[in-house]
C-alpha cells in the first residue's frame, strides 16, 4: 500500500491513496468501537463509532473528488487516468470513466457505501439494533475501502509518464445512458447494505419483532425502485448502443442484476405480513440476507473475469477477495440465523392458502424459484468449465424463456387477486366473488386481442392478465375513495397503498410492452443504393447521403435515409483507441404503438451505398413508460400521510327537568 504513495511520481495519486487509507483506519475504528459499544451497550462509545462513518466519508469522498479531477485535468501521471482517459474524450465521457473501469468502480461502490453509512449515522434510532447495524455497515466499510485500498487501487503512479492515454473502452461512450445506468445500479446494490445490516442487527440482538423490518421498509423501497430504473436503462442503454435492437439478452451480467431485483421484490412483500400478521420472520431474514449477498455475487461476477458479456470488466485481482466476501456473507448470515432460529417462529398459524398473505407467500415462493433458475442458467457454463475445463457451454434465451414465461405469468396472476383477498382465510364464495370480475375482463380482453390478430399463447394471456389485474385496481381504487368520501382524501390518508397500486399498474404496462415486442418484432436487412427506392417490412426506404464526420476521438459515417418520407440519421462510430472497428448507433423513432429502428452494417468507401439493418418494434415504449410509472409510484409510497382531522368532542347539553 506504501508503494503507491509517492508525492513526485503523483501528487494526485499520492493524495487519493493516502485519504483512501485514512479511510480504511476509520473503518477498522469505527467496526471495533460498534462492536464495542452493542456488547457493553455504552451509548457513547457507540456515539464515537457513529461519528467514525462522516470521517469515512469526507475521506473517502476526497479520494472520489481527486481521481474525477484526475479524469478531468488529464493527469496521465495516474495510472488508471492513463489507462481508461484521453485527452479528446467529451467531458461527459472523462465523468463516466470513473466508473467505466474496474479500479474506478470499486472506489464509486465504496463512496456511495460510505454516503449511505452517513446518512443512516444521523438518522439511526437510539435502540438496542444502533451499534450492531453500525457495526454491519462498518464491516461492508471496511471490505470495500480494503480493496480500493490495497489490490484495486485506482491511485498507482505510472512508470513512465506518457504524453496522452489510451482512452475509454469504445462501447461506453457511445450513448450517454452511460452516465446514468452505472450510478443507478450502484445506488441500488449499495442501498441494500442497510436493511441487510438492521437484519444483522436484529439476529445479533434477538430483537426480531416488527420493528427492524418497519424501519428498513423505506431503504428497501428506495434501493428496489433505484435498482429497478438501473436494470431498465441498462435495457434502454443495450437498445441504443449495440444495434441488435433488443434490451435485454439474458447475458450474465444482466442476470447479475435481476436477481437481487426478485429477492428484493419479494421481501418487499413478505415484510407487509410480518408488519400485519406477524408471519414469515425467518423468511424475511433470509431473503434480505440473500438479497445482498447476491449483489456481491453480481460484483463478482462482473470483475472477476470468469464469465464473458459484453458489460463486465477485464479479469483481475479482485474476483478471489470479492468470493471471500461473499463466501463470508453467506456463512454469517447462515449461522445467526441458526443461533436465533427459536426467536424465528411465527406469532400465529401458518397462512391459508386462500388469503392475502396465503397468496403473498406462493407470490413469494415464485420469486425465489425464478432467483434460482435464473443463478442456474448464469453459472452452468462456469461450473462445466471448472469440471471440464473448457469454456464452450452456454446457455441461451430459450432456457430462460422456458421458465421465465410461465412464472411471470404467474406473478401477475397472484398480483390481481392477492389484494383482493381478506387477511387470514377466504371462504370460496369469497373468492369466486373476488375472481369473477376479473375473469370476465381478462377473457374479455383475451377475446378482443384475438379478434385483432394476436395469435401467440403467452401474448394473449399477458393480454387477459394485464386487463385482471387493471380492473383490480380499479376496484380496490373504487372501494377505498368510496369508504373515504373521496379519492384526494383516501390518497392523502393512504399513499403507501396507492403507490402501490401505481407500480403495479406500471408492472402491467410494462409487461405488455415486453410481451409484444419480444413475440411480434420483424427484421430485415437490405443493401441501399444511393437515390434508389426498396420496400422492406412494407416501408418504403431511400438512401439520400452519406457524410463522413470527423470528431476529436474519431469519425463517424452518418447514412441518411427516408423510411415512408420521414428521415432517419444512422452513424458507424469509429474510436481512435478502438481502430478500424465499428460502433453502431442507430437512428429510433420512438413510438406509442411501436418503434421504427435503423442501423447501419456496412457502408461503401466511395459513397454509393450502405448497407441498413430495419426492425420494426411494438410497444418497446411500454417498457420505459411503464418504469417510470413503477418508480414514481415507488417515491409516492414514501409520502407521510396525512392523517384525517378528528372532530371535535360534542358538548354535552345541559340538563333539564
Amino acid at each position: 500500500m506504501l508503494n503507491l504513495i509517492s508525492w513526485t511520481s503523483s501528487a494526485s495519486g499520492a493524495l487519493g491513496q493516502l485519504s483512501l487509507l485514512g479511510a480504511l483506519l476509520f473503518s477498522v475504528a469505527g467496526l471495533l468501537l460498534a462492536l464495542l459499544g452493542g456488547a457493553r451497550r455504552d451509548p457513547r462509545v457507540t456515539e464515537a463509532a457513529r461519528r467514525a462513518t462522516w470521517a469515512v466519508f469526507a475521506l473517502v469522498s476526497v479520494s472520489t473528488l481527486v481521481l474525477l479531477a484526475a479524469l478531468l485535468r488529464d493527469d496521465f501521471t495516474v495510472r488508471f487516468v492513463a489507462e481508461h482517459s484521453m485527452r479528446a474524450s467529451p467531458t461527459w465521457v472523462k465523468v463516466t470513466g470513473l466508473w467505466g473501469a474496474l479500479e474506478g468502480s470499486i472506489l464509486l461502490w465504496a463512496w456511495l457505501l460510505a454516503g449511505y453509512a452517513f446518512i443512516l449515522s444521523v438518522t439511526l434510532r437510539r435502540d438496542a439494533l444502533r451499534p450492531w447495524a453500525l457495526a454491519a455497515m462498518f464491516a461492508s466499510l471496511v471490505f470495500f475501502v480494503g480493496v480500493c485500498a490495497t489490490v484495486a487501487s485506482p491511485f498507482t503512479p505510472v512508470a513512465t509518464l506518457v504524453a496522452d492515454g489510451r482512452g475509454p473502452n469504445p462501447a461506453l461512450q457511445n450513448h450517454w445512458m452511460m452516465a446514468v445506468h452505472p450510478v443507478l445500479l450502484y445506488l441500488g446494490f449499495v442501498g441494500l447494505s442497510v436493511p441487510f445490516a438492521y437484519a444483522v442487527a436484529a439476529l445479533v440482538t434477538g430483537r426480531l419483532s416488527d420493528h427492524w423490518v418497519v424501519v428498513t421498509r423505506r431503504w428497501t423501497l428506495v434501493a428496489w425502485a433505484l435498482l429497478t430504473a438501473a436494470i431498465v436503462a441498462g435495457g434502454w442503454w443495450s437498445y441504443e448502443t449495440l444495434g441488435w435492437g433488443g434490451y435485454w439478452a439474458w447475458d450474465p451480467v444482466e442476470n447479475a442484476s435481476f436477481i437481487p431485483w426478485l429477492l428484493t421484490t419479494a421481501f418487499l412483500h413478505s415484510i407487509q405480513i410480518q408488519e400485519r400478521r406477524g408471519l414469515m420472520r425467518s423468511w424475511n431474514v433470509w431473503l434480505i440476507v440473500l438479497a445482498y449477498a447476491s449483489t456481491v455475487l453480481g460484483t463478482f461476477l462482473n470483475r472477476s473475469g470468469i464469465v464473458q458479456s459484453v458489460h463486465a470488466f477485464a479479469g483481475g485481482p479482485v474476483g478471489p477477495v470479492f468470493l471471500g466476501f461473499l463466501a463470508f456473507l453467506l456463512l454469517a448470515g447462515t449461522l445467526l440465523a441458526a443461533w436465533r432460529a427459536p426467536h424465528l417462529r411465527d406469532d400465529n398459524d401458518p397462512p391459508a392458502a386462500l388469503s392475502r398473505e396465503g397468496a403473498f407467500l406462493a407470490g413469494n415462493w415464485l420469486f425465489v424459484v425464478f432467483a434460482v433458475m435464473v443463478l442456474v442458467g448464469t453459472l452452468f457454463p462456469t461450473i462445466v468449465e471448472a469440471v471440464q475445463g473448457r469454456r464452450d457451454a452456454s446457455v441461451g434465451p430459450a432456457f430462460y424463456n422456458a421458465f421465465a414465461i410461465p412464472l411471470g405469468l404467474g406473478l401477475l396472476l397472484l398480483m390481481g387477486v392477492g389484494p383482493l383477498l381478506p387477511w387470514r382465510r377466504a371462504d370460496g364464495q369469497g373468492l369466486w366473488r373476488a375472481l369473477r370480475p376479473l375473469l370476465i375482463a381478462g377473457v374479455g380482453a383475451a377475446l378482443l386481442a384475438l379478434a385483432l390478430g394476436v395469435r401467440h399463447p403467452g401474448v394473449l394471456a399477458t393480454v387477459a392478465l394485464s386487463a385482471y389485474n387493471l380492473l383490480g385496481l380499479g376496484l380496490l381504487t373504487t372501494r377505498a375513495a368510496r369508504q373515504a368520501g373521496g379519492l384526494g382524501r383516501t390518497l392523502r390518508a393512504q399513499p403507501r397503498r396507492y403507490g402501490a397500486y401505481l407500480s403495479h399498474a406500471g408492472l402491467i404496462v410494462l409487461a405488455l410492452g415486453l410481451a409484444f415486442s419480444g413475440t411480434y418484432r420483424r427484421d430485415a436487412q437490405v443493401t441501399l443504393n444511393m437515390n434508389q427506392g426498396v420496400h422492406l417490412l412494407n416501408e418504403d426506404l431511400t438512401l439520400t447521403g452519406l457524410e463522413n464526420v470527423t470528431r476529436p476521438d474519431g469519425r463517424s459515417i452518418v447514412a441518411r435515409v427516408l423510411i415512408d418520407g420521414r428521415p432517419f440519421s444512422a452513424r458507424l462510430n469509429t474510436y481512435t483507441q478502438g481502430g478500424d472497428t465499428p460502433f453502431p448507433s442507430p437512428a429510433v423513432r420512438y413510438g406509442l404503438t411501436g418503434d421504427t429502428y435503423l442501423v447501419m452494417t456496412g457502408v461503401d468507401p466511395e459513397g454509393q451505398w450502405a448497407s441498413v439493418r430495419l426492425i420494426e418494434s411494438p410497444l418497446v415504449s411500454w417498457i420505459w413508460w411503464g418504469t417510470l410509472l413503477v418508480c414514481v409510484g415507488a417515491a409516492f409510497t414514501l409520502v407521510t400521510p396525512r392523517r384525517a382531522p378528528q372532530a371535535a368532542p360534542a358538548r354535552m347539553a345541559p340538563a333539564t327537568d
